[in-house]
């Protein structure tokens, strides 16, 4: 009942002043986000995404509602994925939402008094409720789409700076070093946990020498960890050795009783370095 050629047609006709009308309206306030740039080039890319919603939405008066969800939801994915977009508060992007849905609303009344009484009251109730009822969809849609793209993006982040907290180097004849900087909390020693036995299985790794000169703290768990992981190497073949204990971390593992048979002490990485032959 809501699909209509002549109203298609007459928001299609709008469809770049709206977008003109929006962006003159938008507050560029905003202490963060894409709304608030100044850069000509984001400005003209957010008037293009802008216009291409219009584009996609009013199809809903026209297009079978399989097809138009199926176009709409391809530019739902491609604005949560958007750069702009992710560095955006959520809550700025709904607002706008909420805006361009009361400019449709807006333009319908307009539409409706160019025509008279040509239309009944239940035919433009129609349309008011189907605006109001994809506008709500979309932004349950983006919502969970720019929910999905920012996790995506902070566990790459998060993948980095694993990656960066256990640096594997490589030393000599299948040796290697893992200097460690800064506290040791209980989730960095999870991460230590496995991220350096699989780094040491690919690099092939029998001798490993774990420098801790840099940690000035490690809690109590993370000790037990540091234990797991050199019974770990040790299991898999891996002779450790270990240089720079400060006497904090030496009395947290004796106080714990923490097993350290199984791995080489030594006082410094120099020292520790030197008995590589």
């Amino acid at each position: 009942m809501h699909r209509n050629k002549e109203l298609y047609s007459f928001l299609l006709g709008v469809a770049a002043q709206l977008t003109e009308e929006w962006y003159a309206t938008l507050n560029k306030n905003d202490k963060a986000g894409v709304y608030s740039s100044p850069d000509p080039k984001v400005i003209k890319k957010l008037k293009q995404q802008n216009n291409e919603f219009h584009l996609r939405f009013f199809q809903v008066f026209d297009t079978e509602e399989r097809e138009f969800f199926k176009q709409l939801g391809d530019w739902i994915e491609e604005i949560g994925q958007d750069e702009e977009h992710l560095s955006t508060p959520i809550y700025f992007i709904l607002r706008e939402f909420f805006r361009t849905q009361e400019q449709y609303l807006d333009y319908i009344d307009r539409f409706v008094g160019l025509h008279g009484d040509k239309y009944r009251q239940e035919e433009i109730n129609s349309w008011y409720r189907v605006v109001v009822k994809v506008f709500s969809e979309v932004m349950e849609r983006f919502t969970e789409a720019n929910h999905r793209y920012a996790n995506k993006i902070m566990k790459a982040q998060q993948a980095t700076i694993d990656e960066l907290s256990t640096p594997i180097i490589s030393l000599k004849d299948n040796t290697a070093l893992l200097p460690l900087i800064g506290d040791i909390d209980t989730t960095r020693g999870m991460s230590l946990l496995e991220n350096t036995l699989q780094k040491c299985a690919e690099k092939n790794v029998t001798r490993l020498f774990i420098d801790l000169s840099g940690v000035h703290a490690i809690d109590s768990a993370s000790a037990h960890q540091l234990s797991q992981l050199i019974e770990s190497l040790h299991l898999i073949g891996i002779q450790t050795t270990l240089s720079g204990l400060r006497p904090e971390i030496a009395m947290t593992a004796v106080k714990l009783q923490l097993p350290f048979d199984k791995v080489t002490i030594k006082s410094t990485l120099a020292q520790a370095i030197s008995t590589i032959k």
